[in-house]
């Protein structure tokens, strides 16, 4: 499934998925069964802990890949995400290519990275460790996030970072770094998102981003953006839920 995914996701394809934030493995279930090509497991903010993330991965299974968002680009959190069978990482505030390229070191085996080697549920609980070990480094979805000034200013040179599989753009984040939070139509703002977007686009390096609704994601899918991430599962729920209460008035 993951290097499937992957493969996808290298040929450019358009993924939807959405994002995962409730420490409640049948909300994942439910989600993955509804045919999204993925599912963004938000391990950055909220509440998701070690724990949390191995009950949603196995709730999940096989139904479709889970991209692991580690809380930082550090080498213990990518690891052990990869270790509880994740998909692929999202490693948010990548700003340099060094970053990128430790990245790709901690998440990669040998001889394209040094990432730890142990047993765990990726890798049949050591069953299947000579399998895992050997497929791995084709079938892990490397994602970095631009979404700071600096990686604005300095995605020439993350783009050409081997083994970063794609970018995701935060445009919030990348807001606020501009000192402009949430003014997403500045010009500062609007410049930067078309730097990072020209030079992701004339790499062929794929993009993705993340937006609260369909609506939110669409100019980007009409400029070229593939690995899209629209929705949370707590919006999905109080939305739905406040629609049907007013549809019952």
């Amino acid at each position: 499934m993951s290097a499937a995914f992957r493969a996808r996701l290298l040929a450019g394809e358009k993924l939807m998925g959405t994002m995962v934030t409730l420490p409640t493995p049948a909300v994942a279930e439910i989600l993955a069964d509804l045919g999204f090509d993925w599912l963004f497991v938000d391990g950055e903010h909220g509440p998701l802990e070690t724990a949390d993330l191995l009950g949603i991965l196995q709730a999940v299974g096989t139904r479709t890949t889970c991209l692991v968002r580690v809380p930082a680009a550090l080498e213990v959190p990518i690891k052990k995400v990869l270790d509880l069978g994740a998909g692929g990482i999202i490693v948010p505030q990548v700003n340099t290519a060094e970053q990128a390229a430790d990245v790709v070191r901690f998440a990669r085996y040998t001889p394209a990275g040094a990432r730890g080697v142990g047993l765990a549920r990726a890798h049949g609980y050591g069953m299947r460790f000579k399998e895992y070990v050997q497929s791995a480094n084709e079938q892990i979805s490397v994602v970095v996030q631009a979404e700071h000034i600096r990686a604005a200013e300095n995605i020439e040179s993350i783009v050409k970072v081997e083994g970063v599989d794609a970018v995701l753009l935060g445009p919030y984040d990348l807001s606020a770094s501009l000192g402009k939070t949430g003014k997403l139509d500045d010009k500062s703002v609007t410049d930067a998102i078309d730097h990072i977007t020209k030079t992701c686009l004339a790499a062929k390096k794929p993009l993705g981003v993340f937006g609260v609704t369909a609506a939110a994601v669409r100019p980007y899918i009409d400029r070229g953006y593939g690995l899209i991430v629209a929705g949370v599962d707590t919006l999905l729920l109080g939305f739905a839920a406040k629609t049907l209460r007013e549809e019952l008035r």
